[in-house]
């Protein structure tokens, strides 16, 4: 099976996309990407990409923080993303995954006189974690990263190790998923997901100022509660006792969906099933990216393979 990547400046197979061991970005993770869900629907044999330009605004948003001068504009992006999905063999669930790095070959930590380089590459991506029996989580003892420390909203790779030990330690302890908190001990965020409990029928997350990576997905769920449900979403600090004392329990994101949280430190949540408004939630959410509700095809993009 053909694979392709789109690097310098043009499409290649992606065993040709390679960089030098001296690339900055790899000794220093100065490099900003993002994932892109893409969803196979077989009964109509075309693709469906989600929210592709609002993940290309936050990748620019993530470049200026970087100080990268991304050399493309988010048309040129969505394009490119197209021209690889329709070049693509697989006919599953797809991922795509444009990163902007520090291309420069110089050791040296900074962030200024150095060139930027953008890669993108397919790759099949099916279940991230289990959304249809939901998921066990586990309280990280590693702290969230604080915003005057590293900037949270920007998706920079060099951070994600700060995630990588929250998750392995949680699968190394038995769970699932981490649920990371704040310095000051409030909820933040999980290893790759927003979070979000019910509560006598209000929704509440954690706000930015808490240390979140505003999510794509975060964003979609909150306005489909709202237009679709009648359920405004409340932004504020979560303790974390209020999560053993939740209604019900999920995750969003673009690898996750939205993800059914069925227990929390061995503290089962939603009677350990999925609760009613999450299943609700997930159902619309799923139609939606699926290409399968009319009222959000703005959305969607859908593209038709080559072959």
């Amino acid at each position: 099976m053909a694979d392709f990547a789109f690097f310098n400046d043009k499409i290649v197979p992606i065993e040709q996309a390679k960089i030098s061991v001296k690339t900055h970005a790899l000794h220093y993770g100065t490099s900003a990407f993002e994932g892109i869900r893409v969803n196979w629907r077989d009964d109509e044999k075309k693709f469906y990409i989600f929210r592709m330009r609002e993940h290309y605004q936050r990748l620019q948003s993530s470049c200026r923080i970087l100080k990268m001068d991304l050399p493309y504009s988010i048309d040129e992006l969505c394009k490119i993303s197209v021209e690889l999905v329709e070049k693509t063999d697989h006919r599953e669930d797809i991922y795509i995954r444009p990163i902007a790095y520090k291309s420069t070959e110089v050791v040296g930590v900074k962030l200024h006189d150095l060139d930027c380089a953008l890669a993108m590459f397919i790759i099949p991506f099916g279940p991230y974690i289990d959304v249809n029996n939901g998921i066990r989580c586990g309280t990280s003892s590693w702290r969230k990263i604080n915003g005057d420390q590293m900037p949270n909203q920007a998706k920079i790779a060099g951070p994600y190790i700060n995630h990588a030990m929250a998750k392995t330690e949680a699968i190394e302890n038995g769970f699932d998923e981490a649920i990371l908190l704040t310095q000051k001990g409030y909820v933040s965020e999980g290893s790759g997901e927003n979070l979000f409990i019910v509560k006598g029928g209000k929704i509440i997350t954690p706000p930015p100022s808490d240390n979140i990576l505003v999510g794509i997905t975060r964003n979609s769920v909150i306005e489909l509660a709202a237009n679709e449900l009648g359920i405004e979403t409340i932004e504020r600090s979560i303790d974390r006792s209020e999560l053993y004392v939740a209604d019900e329990c999920f995750m969003t994101g673009t690898a996750a969906h939205v993800a059914p949280v069925i227990e929390i430190d061995r503290r089962k949540v939603a009677g350990g099933k999925i609760g009613p408004l999450t299943k609700k939630l997930q159902q619309l959410y799923f139609d939606v990216e699926q290409g399968r509700n009319a009222k959000y095809m703005h959305w969607c993009t859908a593209v038709e393979p080559e072959k």
